[in-house]
């Protein structure tokens, strides 16, 4: 399964991070990788659906999503989370902070989707 991929959306292309079920040595795998595909892509340009259903996490895995954040940070136009509920509470702050960037938390996929295509 692919875990990083565009997809289409309202004819937005939007940068797909599935970590979906994923064990924490999965997504400190994954968030490594992210970067090789967000900063091939122009800076403020890529709109970005995080699902984190069903993920579990340790301190690694949270420290290099972290990294990846603010690595990424120039080319992300936006980013909208689904399945967060399973990211330790404190987490989405401190990766705001962190990285200096807003994430908006939506309840379902459609919805997120249909947010990250509007301009």
């Amino acid at each position: 399964m692919e875990r990083i991929r565009f997809i289409k959306h309202g004819g937005k292309r939007i940068l797909e991070f599935d970590l979906s079920g994923c064990l924490p040595s999965e997504v400190e795998k994954v968030s490594r990788s992210l970067p090789d595909h967000v900063t091939a892509e122009p800076v403020a340009s890529v709109r970005m659906l995080v699902d984190f259903t069903g993920a579990s996490f340790d301190d690694e895995a949270l420290r290099t999503m972290k990294e990846a954040a603010i690595f990424n940070k120039p080319h992300i136009k936006k980013s909208a989370w689904i399945g967060a509920e399973s990211l330790p509470h404190t987490f989405q702050e401190d990766v705001s902070k962190f990285s200096r960037r807003e994430f908006s938390v939506f309840k379902d996929r459609g919805e997120a989707l249909d947010w990250l295509a509007k301009d």
